[in-house]
């Protein structure tokens, strides 16, 4: 049979998936509530993903899958959904995968974002990381984030990304969205120019090298609100992350410039539902007491973990509280919930804590 990209686009929309996978000797795949479908029974063979990747991608994609080995870009499918694609060769042949992005930016609620975190979106400067796993919801939760401060400021916001995947109208913010291979460059030299543009807020879509960390702890510096991306779990590890990025000898450097200006680490991991229709985000928060930024600058972050434990009334949580409560309402079976804590048997005092607090009640 031959496949045809709008039925295999319509089926994924209609079943409620988030990824459809094209590759050579497999029949197309889509994850649908986290599992993945197949949504044929014939394997697909090289001329039809070569045709497939055609149909979507323009000559210029092409030309760079041909050159690099991959492309990434967004497309609109009819006036029905947009998808951010990613062709690339492998074993010579061409493969696809391509993510639904909702058409609908959620609501805090919706993502089950604290409300604590608004507080921080209203600051005149600073950084704060959204930071998981490919696939766990970061950009969701940014464009949630971007539009309360669209709709509750009057700011000038420029977001960065590769590709652009929300389009933002203009509420009480202008919004200008640069993409990174078509607008300019690179994300640090997009940072560098926004400086020059009078910006408020500035979201990077992904901090994936030291020029770009360095760029945006200077915008944060020089008074600009900054989101950005990185994949690390949890709080610790971000930090961790983001001092190693540096030579030795500014690491000491930028764990002053850190704790100065890093105003919140939200870590974020996706789970299905126990139902088995849809997923649901777990979460860590750690916001920046002036505890912690004595943690990151003396450089004991491995003691930072301990003070989001203590820090509930600022709104703090680590990811395996948030994963036991999560188990403990039925959203989500144990098992899925331990195969994303970062400490399985912290996680489970957790969850024989609720579990007596539940019994209690």
């Amino acid at each position: 049979m031959a496949y045809n990209m709008v039925s295999l686009l319509k089926m994924l929309i209609d079943r409620d998936g988030s990824d459809l996978h094209l590759s050579v000797d497999n029949p197309p795949i889509g994850r649908v509530h986290g599992r993945l479908q197949m949504f044929g029974e014939e394997p697909l063979t090289p001329e039809d993903t070569e045709m497939l990747m055609k149909s979507i991608a323009s000559v210029d994609h092409q030309q760079e899958l041909g050159e690099v080995g991959g492309a990434d870009f967004g497309f609109a499918f009819e006036d029905v959904a947009r998808f951010r694609v990613s062709i690339f060769k492998q074993k010579g042949y061409v493969g696809c995968v391509l993510r639904l992005l909702p058409k609908r930016i959620m609501s805090f609620e919706e993502i089950g974002l604290p409300d604590a975190i608004k507080d921080l979106l209203l600051m005149p400067r600073g950084i704060l990381l959204v930071t998981g796993p490919t696939g766990c919801g970061k950009t969701t939760s940014l464009a949630t984030m971007v539009d309360f401060i669209n709709m509750n400021t009057d700011n000038h916001i420029i977001t960065i990304e590769d590709p652009i995947e929300y389009f933002h109208e203009h509420k009480k913010c202008i919004i200008t969205q640069r993409e990174v291979g078509v607008d300019v460059p690179s994300f640090a030299e997009a940072i560098r120019r926004a400086l020059r543009q009078d910006p408020d807020v500035i979201l990077v879509g992904e901090m994936r090298d030291l020029d770009t960390i360095e760029s945006a702890v200077t915008a944060a510096e020089t008074g600009h609100l900054v989101f950005a991306t990185l994949h690390t779990t949890g709080a610790v590890r971000t930090i961790d992350r983001l001092i190693d990025a540096f030579p030795t000898n500014q690491q000491e450097q930028i764990r002053t410039q850190l704790a100065g200006n890093l105003r919140a680490v939200i870590s974020q991991a996706l789970l299905p539902r126990k139902s088995g229709f849809g997923r649901v985000a777990a979460l860590e928060v750690m916001i920046t007491t002036p505890a912690i930024q004595n943690l990151i600058r003396e450089n004991k972050s491995f003691r930072i973990t301990s003070s989001i434990q203590t820090g509930h009334k600022y709104g703090m949580f680590l990811l395996d509280e948030h994963l036991a409560e999560l188990v403990q309402k039925k959203l989500v079976t144990r098992e899925d919930a331990m195969a994303k804590c970062q400490d399985p048997e912290q996680f489970i005092r957790y969850l024989a804590g609720s579990e007596v607090e539940l019994a209690e009640v």
